[in-house]
């Protein structure tokens, strides 16, 4: 291997072209240790482990080089560890024996309380005997720690790893933190959070990760937007009337709603998926592809955000949700909300930015739906018909469509609903879309900082949601019932026309068959 650069192995059928010329080299330093703390939860097997595995398979993280230690207060051993993790490879994992046996070799597993030394000690001299191992003068190496973790564990963790687990000094080595969302449960615990990690680690250090920025078309969108020469004219007030940014579940909370209830559809989804890819679709151009650059004009937007009228908010819980053992009697945690945000700028002064999520409804879906205005002097009379529309499907079957009035094959001159679509399965067959957390884990041993969330971006999100959500918790807001496999409260879609969005009717989008 030269000195200088990371080669990555040549396993090109497991990759696509343009995920692998991304990232065809990481910088060398010394060898990588990549840290799951909560390695026996649920995150890490169903997310952590199962990406990094994939990372391997497609020759991005060198079994040379690399080398995971799980962490956590489960007193269990390697292989207990290993036959844990091993049935959340995917589908195809049977097809790579070899592959699957390889990987799980380079996983140990140290057991230990999360707010006392002994097991971080222990941890940081499994880690050193590694590096050396591995000929890693100190200080080269790098350390990655993945906080698969509930935030009221953030800081004692946090602490430790400080006290016990830093690189000793600085020969080009790093060491770096990736924290999960929930990154608090309002403005004031979100910035108490925030400053007791800020005291024992840089900025630069810590990676607030969010997976739907992983994901491939929300990661498209700043291309969409700004290497296409027509949406730069269209992408404003005077053309575009409304913008939807929906997610859609057609089951309710399974088991998880005693945890659910703490935190709601709004902290859960809105407040931080939702939002995220909000910033996207309004942001300015940046200066550069800077992770600064492109999160400065992320914080703007977020700013720039008027507060949320409670006339623009509808609130749903579908019935049966408090038949969960685990959920209150009398809970008044909302599992759908529709919140109207209105951005004070000169792009987007009047337009509604329309934020939908809901659990157990008639569908599973996660969408961006720009709806463009009316074409004014309707000559062909076909306003009913709907209006122009450019939707990215981010799942399931993600796509690229634009809804547009066209002639009706045939002798007379009449018009249709149709569409020019970009569906992904047809247009790139046997290229494997990476998993977002595939994705940001390699974004984060790279130190590329672009898709995760700085702590003022954070601050900027809270304070647009905390004094609605604190209206909430008080009582002072009710979720109107609904029932599971609906659209939802009616009042949603009362919401919806009021704040200008025209519905199609007749006309459904379904996506192309190989």
């Amino acid at each position: 291997m030269g000195s200088g650069q990371w080669m990555v192995e040549k396993r090109s059928s497991f990759r696509s072209d343009s995920f692998s010329k991304e990232y065809e080299t990481v910088p060398e330093t010394g060898c990588l240790s990549i840290i799951v703390l909560g390695a026996s939860g649920d995150l890490a097997k169903k997310k952590t482990f199962p990406a990094l595995y994939n990372l391997y398979r497609r020759g991005f993280l060198q079994s040379n080089e690399v080398y995971i230690f799980g962490y956590a207060r489960t007193k269990i051993s390697d292989d207990d560890l290993r036959n844990r993790i091993r049935g959340y490879f995917g589908k195809d994992a049977s097809e790579h024996s070899e592959d699957v046996s390889k990987f799980l070799q380079l996983i140990k597993y140290v057991s230990g309380s999360y707010d006392t030394e002994d097991g971080f000690r222990l941890l940081d001299k499994e880690i050193s005997e590694h590096e050396v191992s591995k000929n890693s003068v100190e200080g080269s190496s790098r350390r990655l720690f993945y906080l698969a973790l509930p935030p009221s564990v953030y800081p004692p963790v946090c602490r430790m790893i400080r006290k016990c687990c830093m690189n000793r000094s600085d020969l080009g080595g790093w060491t770096r933190i990736v924290i999960e969302k929930p990154f608090g449960k309002d403005l004031e615990s979100a910035e108490k959070l925030s400053a007791q990690i800020g005291e024992l680690f840089e900025e630069p250090q810590l990676y607030r990760i969010d997976h739907y920025l992983g994901k491939e078309l929300v990661q498209n969108m700043l291309v969409l937007r700004f290497a296409n020469r027509f949406f730069l004219p269209l992408w404003n007030r005077d053309n575009i009337d409304n913008v939807q940014i929906v997610f859609r579940e057609d089951f309710g909370t399974e088991g998880r709603g005693g945890y659910f209830d703490e935190y709601g559809i709004i902290r859960d989804i809105i407040q931080n998926h939702l939002l995220q890819v909000l910033c996207l679709v309004a942001m300015e151009k940046p200066v550069s592809l800077k992770p600064e650059h492109i999160r400065d004009e992320k914080v703007k937007v977020l700013q720039s955000v008027l507060p949320i009228k409670d006339e623009e908010v509808v609130l749903g819980q579908y019935e049966g949700y408090r038949d969960d053992p685990t959920v209150p009697d009398h809970s008044n945690t909302p599992t759908f909300a529709t919140v109207v945000l209105r951005i004070h700028n000169e792009r987007w002064e009047g337009v509604p930015f329309i934020l939908k999520a809901g659990k157990a409804l008639n569908s599973r879906k996660a969408e961006i739906r720009v709806q463009f205005k009316d074409v004014p002097g309707d000559i062909f009379k076909c306003q009913k018909q709907g209006r122009n529309e450019f939707v990215i499907r981010l799942q399931p079957s993600e796509a690229m469509y634009m809804k547009l009035t066209v002639k009706q094959p045939g002798l007379e001159m009449s018009t249709v609903q149709s569409e020019l679509d970009l569906s992904y399965k047809q247009r790139y067959q046997g290229v494997a879309i990476p998993e977002a957390y595939e994705r940001l884990i390699l974004d984060t041993i790279r130190g590329d900082q672009q898709h995760f969330v700085r702590r003022d971006e954070l601050k900027a999100a809270w304070e647009i949601f905390t004094p609605l959500l604190h209206r909430i918790d008080d009582g002072e807001m009710k979720p109107l019932q609904y029932q599971p496999g609906s659209r939802g409260p009616v009042k949603a879609d009362e919401l919806l026309a009021k704040a200008g969005y025209v519905q199609t009717h007749g006309y459904i989008w379904i996506p192309p068959t190989l």
